[in-house]
């Protein structure tokens, strides 16, 4: 009887299908709650280990953030400005 499951499983291995074991299948399934559950405590602790910045850090940073947008979309708004102006001169200057 054993030579005969060895027999299946390498001409399995051999054809390339893909054999199905019905007790790997059912393990992995309840073993799942207990992956779950060490995921979850892996997170937790992780969590733990994390430095969470302090309310007035969080209300600096901020604002530099609000004060860089406003300063660059007055920079590219010039420059667009500007570099739309040197085109409507270029071709003002060329259509005649």
């Amino acid at each position: 009887m054993a030579t005969q499951v060895g027999k299946l499983k390498s001409e399995d291995a051999q054809s390339g299908r893909p054999s199905f074991d019905a007790s790997g299948f059912a393990a992995r399934i309840g073993e799942a709650p207990r992956r779950w559950r060490a995921f979850l405590h892996d997170v937790r602790v992780e969590m733990r280990q994390v430095t969470w910045p302090t309310r007035h850090e969080v209300f600096v940073t901020t604002w530099v953030v609000i004060v860089t947008v406003a300063f660059f979309g007055i920079y590219f708004f010039g420059v667009d400005s500007a570099a739309s102006w040197i085109v409507q001169r270029a071709i003002k200057l060329f259509s005649h």
